[in-house]
């Protein structure tokens, strides 16, 4: 009998190649065969039967521009835009109905263990409605305001939102501000009050609210539940109804702004794109307009929230596109994509993000070096707002500078580096971006401009050099119950900030306007007005520029020796209490030696605070069994001149654990 092993292998793989062919074609079984010009027969050899590939691939051209929308949810931390995007998600059948359904969009491990959106997310979404397929892109921002960089971005590729605000808590400080990001963009609102199932909620009183600081008509709120589903079939209807169709032309050449992108190993960057004018295929040939380098499209498709390949995709839908870039350099977010040997003038990229607070960022071990280079030139892609300068230190070794948009940002950076990329790294204490203005000529050439500002506090110029001292201040808005008002107002007080505004938003809720300095909040105000408030209070932040201010170096001294690594910039009237806490914390981190070790907190020459190691003490007269006392005095003393010798020799070097544990605390003064 004739067999295919009989043959030889290379007449084995011709005749299954053949029946393959045959079988598809409907040569051998015709019943089997897929009709002609539909999505198998389009797909590539290689992955045609593959579990991934047996959805056909989507038509975007059925989704024209007039049946597109696209939106935005914003709200609040915790007021249920990730329980509203999976509902979403479940209601047009992106993903099944099951009870695990939590946090869908929210994909990084930080986000689950947190419970907060870090990373905006997208999902292109199928629904009819009236008897017309409508494509609806759906962006999950995030609530936080050290993200509000993510949340200003993904808005950029919407015409509309839908802001949602808690029943039971009503408008909240980033409420407010999520709504002005939108009015600023000239978007759609639509108001949406969640969480209408618990037993306190109260949406009347809520719907109130939004008519008074918003000044949206309480008949255009939506009431729903998100976590029951209740109403939400309103918000879809809602979101087509009312919120404009993009201007886009697909005639136009091709115009795709960048708005985020991830970076894989395998496949290279992956950027997430919104089409402005035109088409884009898989084999065009695009051009960046920012590094002007030619790339050919390897993959484009949508998320669903999973991505999904598709053919193409046209003016004014959202989705993502794969093309070969393999430095993360390459894809700048803000970028403009257009085809080659057709240039259009770029679109509007986005403000760059303003860091708030800095940190030194070194690895535990140098070898790690560049492991961890790597890892932060990943992550930064994925994360924009974070901006990064190379440090050196004497005791960590070299390292980076980077800057954030505020404390909770930092720490979701950290565990990210440490989950995603596996790498541990020192954190030093976090410092805000001060200025000074140079005094002489001579400076102000040498600097090459009048104004510098100071990112890292050992390089802070003396009083000597400089005209006047210059600290970031940020407008803070904080929404309260009354019943809190006094002991907030004390705790703002003492945090230098001076009141702007006080308005009454129902009969017993304030919003309160104060103009803080930024290092005075940057660390541990928001846990003490969570506490002061039971929780209730909550906060936020806008950059308000920069307010002449009464600045000091405050170095740290170990036996006479300057430690770079701990140097700070504080107010004059918070030197000494600021000073003693380091002090004291150093005391309890560094190990003893066989002397005496000073810690000195100091302004200048002028010491403000000290803190004393005591030494390890031999026994020396452990072998005098009595005799003459001249005998034990020889021997002390001459136990006393060699500490001295030692004190005179030996150098104090701060080990890294203790760096770890002063620094790592500090956020706890």
């Amino acid at each position: 009998m004739w067999t295919l092993a009989g043959q030889g292998w290379w007449r084995g793989r011709a005749l299954a190649a053949w029946v393959t062919e045959a079988a598809r074609k409907g040569l051998l079984w015709p019943h089997l065969a897929p009709a002609r010009g539909t999505a198998a027969e389009s797909r590539p050899p290689d992955r045609r039967y593959s579990s991934a590939n047996r959805k056909e691939k989507i038509d975007m051209s059925c989704f024209p521009v007039e049946n597109t929308r696209n939106f935005s949810i914003i709200a609040h931390v915790d007021h249920g835009k990730s329980t509203l995007a999976d509902r979403l998600l479940e209601l047009t059948g992106a993903i099944d109905k099951t009870e695990n359904n939590k946090q869908v969009l929210d994909k990084l491990q930080v986000e689950r263990e947190r419970g907060i959106t870090v990373k905006a997310q997208t999902a292109s979404l199928f629904y009819n409605y009236e008897g017309k397929q409508y494509l609806l892109n759906l962006i999950d921002t995030p609530g936080h305001v050290d993200f509000s960089y993510e949340v200003s971005r993904s808005l950029s590729a919407c015409q509309g939102v839908l802001l949602v605000v808690d029943a039971n808590e009503g408008i909240q400080a980033q409420t407010v501000a999520n709504f002005f990001l939108a009015f600023e963009a000239q978007l759609s609102i639509i108001p949406v009050i969640n969480k209408i199932d618990l037993k306190n909620a109260d949406p009347e009183r809520v719907e109130k609210q939004i008519e008074k600081v918003f000044d949206i008509p309480g008949d255009e709120c939506i009431k729903i539940s998100a976590k029951l589903g209740t109403n939400v079939e309103s918000v879809l209807d809602a979101v087509i109804k009312r919120i404009p169709s993009p201007k886009a032309h697909c005639r136009n050449p091709l115009r795709a702004l960048v708005f985020d992108s991830t970076f894989d190993q395998y496949r290279g960057v992956i950027a997430n794109v919104a089409l402005f004018d035109g088409m884009v295929s898989k084999g065009d040939k695009i051009v960046s307009a920012h590094t002007q380098k030619t790339y050919e499209v390897n993959e484009v498709g949508v998320l669903n929230p999973n991505e999904q390949p598709t053919h193409k995709l046209y003016a004014g839908q959202v989705g993502y596109l794969i093309a070969g870039m393999k430095d993360v350099t390459e894809a700048q977010i803000g970028d403009t994509l257009y085809l080659h040997k057709q240039p259009v003038e770029p679109l509007p990229g986005f403000k760059s993000a303003k860091p708030m607070v800095f940190a030194g960022v070194f690895p535990i071990d140098q070898s790690e070096y560049n492991n961890l280079k790597s890892a932060i030139e990943k992550l930064t892609l994925n994360d924009s707002s974070v901006m990064v300068h190379r440090d050196s230190s004497l005791a960590l070794g070299a390292g980076w500078r980077l800057g954030f948009l505020g404390l909770l940002h930092m720490e979701v950076f950290n565990q990210r580096l440490e989950q995603e990329y596996n790498a541990s790294v020192i954190l030093t204490t976090p410092t805000v971006p001060y200025k000074a203005v140079l005094s002489s000529a001579k400076l102000i050439k040498e600097y090459r401009e009048k104004e510098i500002t100071i990112i890292n506090p050992a390089q802070f110029p003396d009083k000597s050099k400089v005209t006047e001292y210059l600290e970031p201040v940020v407008l803070g808005t904080i929404i309260t119950p009354d019943e809190y008002t006094g002991k907030i107002m004390m705790l703002c007080q003492a945090r230098r900030a001076v009141q702007k505004n006080m308005m009454y938003i129902d009969q017993n809720r304030v919003m309160l306007k104060y103009l803080f300095p930024l290092n005075e909040i940057v660390v541990d105000f928001y846990d003490s007005l969570k506490s002061l408030s039971s929780g209730y209070a909550s906060f936020d932040y806008e950059d308000a520029g920069y307010q002449t201010a009464e600045l000091v170096k405050m170095d740290i001294l170990l036996n006479g020796n300057t430690v770079e690594e701990l140097v700070t910039v504080v107010h004059k009237d918070k030197a000494y209490s600021v000073g003693k806490t380091i002090c004291e914390r150093l005391k309890d981190s560094l190990p003893r030696q066989l002397f005496e070790i000073a810690i000195q907190a100091a302004l200048g020459s002028k010491i403000i605070a000290r803190e004393t190691v005591k030494a390890y003490r031999k026994n020396v007269l452990a072998k005098c069994y009595g005799g003459d006392i001249t005998r034990k005095m020889k021997l002390l003393k001459r136990q006393a001149e060699g500490k001295k010798k030692l004190r005179k020799v030996g150098n104090v070097e701060v080990p890294k654990d203790a760096f770890i544990k002063v620094l790592k605390t500090q956020s706890d003064k």
